[in-house]
């Protein structure tokens, strides 16, 4: 076998639970046409270039992710020897047209890291495979061992955690983009995942919504524990309080990550749930109103500091003036982290003005 790719491993986190992977991957984004289903192949290209060889693809209608095309073959001859699952679709469902790639993958000596749903190994053919091949499939939403309840016990440190209006709006993006901005100026910053696509860029964290419910808060304690006082944990939202089939991940989400402060994120335009159109989302006033009441059960001095907002919906004309009026209406930095700059949130999040509105409590 011959390699021009360097070939790196790096110690297990026993912590977080995320494995130790050889880099650089190969990234399947199998044949979804939809990129909300591509999201952790996008998420993770754009954050982890350096880390991404090549992309495979069951067909050219697949959405592409910038990638060089790669097969099995190709990339086993290239020394590549991860294949990380970059699809996940609503519910993390799996296509059978997949498991013959999967089989492939581990027989040319492949291991797999895959943040779905259902378990691979769970398919006689790729366990079957496993066992053949000695090789190791990760399953990121499937974490081992227990996990504790969740406590009112204040821990220490500053933490700030991303939420949105629905799924899919960027609170990943948001804290990632926070956490580079606030290490750019010297500030003691650590990004916390808590879905497949953040383990995957950060190595490490865990799939909360693969733990069972009465746990979900006290694993933001393993995610997020007692830190330095003048440090900050930035801590991936997940899901939304007005999205009927995940606002208890979100609540429990809150609860557990003890925010000190929010950022708020939203799609400009968008009026409903993308999953669900019959259910409107609420004003903007009254979601911050509503997570800031689920978020001060815990911590009392739970406060936004911002709100991330994607304009890519609005004409580049309008972007300014959105949200330039919506700072007017909620006395909130308002920013797009791709358009513009997420700097005036993080000046905001490190004077700690206490700007949140109150809970709407009748």
């Amino acid at each position: 076998m011959t390699s021009g790719l360097k070939q790196q491993r790096e110690p297990h986190d026993q912590t977080h639970g995320y494995p130790s992977l050889a880099k650089p991957y190969l990234v399947f984004v199998g044949d979804v046409t939809d990129p909300l289903d591509a999201k952790t192949a996008t998420g993770f290209v754009h954050w982890r270039p350096e880390w991404c060889a090549g992309q495979l693809r069951l067909s050219t209608d697949t959405v592409d992710v910038g990638l060089p095309e790669m097969s099995i073959t190709q990339a086993r001859d290239c020394g590549i020897s991860t294949l990380l699952v970059g699809v996940s679709p609503l519910g993390g469902g799996f296509s059978p047209r997949w498991i013959a790639v999967m089989v492939e993958a581990l027989n040319a000596g492949m291991d797999i890291v895959s943040g779905l749903h259902q378990r691979l190994s769970d398919q006689p053919e790729i366990a079957a495979a496993i066992a053949a091949s000695q090789r190791h499939v990760h399953e990121l939403r499937h974490p081992a061992g227990s996990f504790p309840l969740g406590t009112p016990r204040r821990r220490p440190g500053n933490r700030c955690l991303t939420v949105g209006s629905d799924c899919c709006v960027g609170k990943m993006f948001t804290a990632l983009s926070l956490d580079r901005a606030l290490t750019a100026r010297g500030v003691a910053s650590r990004f916390c995942a808590t879905g497949q696509t953040g383990m995957m860029i950060a190595e490490s964290g865990l799939c909360i919504d693969g733990i069972v419910s009465d746990f979900i808060s006290g694993s933001l304690e393993i995610v997020a524990p007692d830190a330095p006082e003048n440090s900050w944990q930035i801590v991936e939202g997940q899901g939304s309080l007005f999205h009927p089939s995940f606002a208890g991940l979100t609540l429990g989400l809150v609860h557990g990550a003890q925010p000190d402060a929010m950022v708020f994120c939203h799609i400009a335009g968008e009026a409903a749930i993308v999953d669900f159109p019959t259910v409107p989302l609420p004003p903007i006033e009254e979601c911050l109103r509503r997570y800031v009441e689920a978020a001060r059960l815990i911590n009392p001095s739970a406060r936004f500091v911002g709100v991330s907002a994607n304009t890519s919906k609005l004409p580049a004309t309008d972007r300014q003036r959105y949200l330039r009026d919506l700072e007017d209406r909620l006395g909130l930095p308002c920013v797009d982290p791709v358009a513009t700059t997420i700097a005036p949130i993080v000046d905001h999040m490190l004077e700690g003005a206490a700007t949140a509105p109150e809970p709407a409590l009748g």
